[in-house]
Order: structure tokens, then sequence, then C-alpha cells
């Protein structure tokens, strides 16, 4: 039999591999000098290794929201028997539904869905014509310019917090309202401020998207650009046609993020949304929501324990993160992908 009729019987179905039991693994190794047995036991230690730190990482990010689903399961008897540790002796959900009363949560839901929503796509929106600007054209002043855009990732918002208070708490442009009306606007405990400040690039974390958006078009060849402008494309319909498709993964990766954040964000949310009732700012006051609803339930000298207090705080953080859980299992393969192409661009 030649090498031919060898290569066509080995890949034939009829070709059955020999078995490789200890002994001959013992004789291979023998012939080897070692080899094999040195390369398999450090084959098997990696793999062991890295089993053990994705699994140690895992469990340090997946227990507390572990002890926290026990904790929202447990009847109230169950946090005061020591017996009771992660495993409730007394299965109820009845902490979810007084939770949703007192978070008022579909409500809250929807409103602090749209704000999410409409903040992601003004921040996107603004930051990504900026970010292409710094990738692709030159204009005066462009390195001061992104000095600026650098500033707002390191210097945190709490050190303009009364300025913007005071700022849409008097709002005017060039004393035309207080010329028109007599006094200047009033924007505070409205969206208009926040709406504004996403539009113009000035909202939560906007530097960063900026600077991730500049990033991956500098990454893009510019013979795209170039075939388009041959083409006949103009500058905007070259940006709209040809990058903003390639732009798909990033884009989403910075949606996110936004919205993530401003559906976590209390900072911002409290100095300009506080009369919009969104869960951020709800859950915080589960405690004190819980102690009025006890005294107008059971009357006012009721209150409830520390225990059941911190058993709906629980239970109202698993509500509130739940729908971003949601969101990224959706959305995972375009975040991964987008967060892949910018490490390898930057």
């Amino acid at each position: 039999m030649n090498n031919e009729e060898k290569l066509a019987y080995m890949t034939s179905k009829k070709y059955k591999p020999p078995k490789r039991d200890f002994k001959s693994l013992l004789e291979r190794n023998r012939e080897s000098g070692g080899y094999l047995f040195r390369k398999n036991v450090g084959s098997w230690f990696y793999v062991f290794l890295r089993g053990m730190l994705l699994f140690g990482l895992c469990f340090l990010i997946l227990q507390p929201l572990l002890n926290k689903f026990s904790l929202s399961v447990m009847s109230e008897r169950d946090l005061f028997d020591s017996t009771v540790i992660n495993i409730p002796r007394e299965f109820t959900l009845s902490n979810y539904e007084l939770t949703a009363t007192l978070l008022d949560f579909f409500p809250s839901l929807l409103k602090t869905f749209l704000m999410a929503l409409a903040v992601g796509i003004l921040q996107v929106a603004s930051c990504t014509f900026v970010g292409y600007g710094f990738a692709r054209f030159q204009f005066p002043l462009k390195k001061f310019w992104f000095l600026c855009v650098m500033m707002l990732i390191l210097i945190p918002p709490q050190t303009i917090l009364s300025s913007l208070y005071l700022y849409f708490a008097t709002f005017d442009i060039f004393g035309i309202f207080t010329l028109t009306t007599g006094a200047p606007l009033i924007l505070l405990d409205s969206p208009v401020p926040y709406l504004m400040m996403s539009m113009t690039c000035m909202g939560l974390k906007n530097g960063l998207y900026i600077y991730m958006i500049r990033q991956f078009f500098r990454g893009v060849p510019k013979e795209l650009e170039e075939a388009a402008y041959v083409d006949g494309c103009g500058k905007f319909k070259t940006f709209y046609s040809i990058m903003l498709p390639d732009a798909k993964a990033i884009i989403t990766s910075c949606f996110l993020f936004s919205f993530v954040w401003q559906w976590t964000d209390s900072l911002f949310t409290n100095l300009f949304l506080r009369n919009m009732n969104l869960l951020s700012t709800s859950v915080q006051s589960i405690p004190q929501t819980l102690q009025s609803y006890y005294q107008n339930h059971f009357g006012r000298h009721a209150f409830p324990s520390m225990a059941l207090q911190e058993q709906l705080l629980a239970t109202g953080m698993l509500m509130f993160i739940t729908p971003l859980i949601i969101l990224y299992l959706i959305a995972q393969k375009g975040f991964v992908e987008s967060i892949s192409q910018s490490g390898i661009k930057m």
C-alpha cells in the first residue's frame, strides 16, 4: 500500500484509529524522553489555572447578586432565624409585590426607560459627529479643543454641580429672556437641562464617548473616503453612507454605556429630574417610603424592622438592574465586537 492509498484509507469511514491506552502513552513518553509528559502536565495545569481564575472572577461578580436574590425570596421570619443562611425556609414572592408598590414600579420603569433612551440617542448622535470631526478634519485650535474633551473625562462632574444649578436656575441667552419677559427662565425639575447637555456633548461621560469614537474613525483607512470623494460624494454623504455603517459596533457600545450610566445615575437625576420619580432615586428612598407605608397602613406608631428595610432594598436593587441584564444579553454581540475593534485600532 503506497502513501496515497494509506491516506485514502485513513480518511475513509472504515478507518478506526488505534486506541491510545495508558501503556501506549507511557511508551510514547519514553520515546520522547519525557517531553510528552511535561507537555501534557503543562497544558493541564494551564487549563486548571485558567478555569480557577474564571470561576473566581465569576463568583466575585455573581455572589452579591445571588445573596440579594436569596434575601429577596425569604420571609421576614427567616431573617431572624439563625439557622437560615442562603436557602430560605419559607419561599415567598411577596417582597417583590411590596417593593413594586413602594416604587410605583411600572410607571417609574417606563419613565426611566424613556429618559435613558432619549439621553443615549442624543449623546451618541452628538458624540459621533464630534468624534468624526476630531479624527478626520483639521481646524483651528484642534489640540486645545481635544484637551477640553480630555478634561471632561478627568474632571469629576461633582466639581461643576453648583455652577450647573445656578446656570439652569437662571437660564438666559445673552439676556434675551430677561429683556422680553422680565426674568430668566427656571429650567430646574425638568428634563430640558439634561437633554440640552446631552445634545452639546456636556452630559455624563460624553468625553469618553468622543474619545472612543475618535479612536475608531482614526483606524478606518482614508482610502475609503478618498474613493467616495472621487465618486462625487460630499463630506456629509461620505460620513453617512460610508463611515457610519462601519461604526455600528462602536456606536452600539457607546449607546449601551450611555443608557446604563443614565439608568443608574443619581447625581444629575437629583439635580435636574427630582419630580420625575425615576428608579435610580426611588430605589434609594425605599427605607423612607416603607416607613410611610407602615404608618399609613398600621398606624403612626408602626415602624418596619431594619432587617425588612434591608431586604426590600435588596429586592428593589434586583428589580432595578434586571432590565440592564436583559439589555446586555440582547446586545452583547455588538458590545463585545465594538470593544475588540476599538482595542485593536487604538
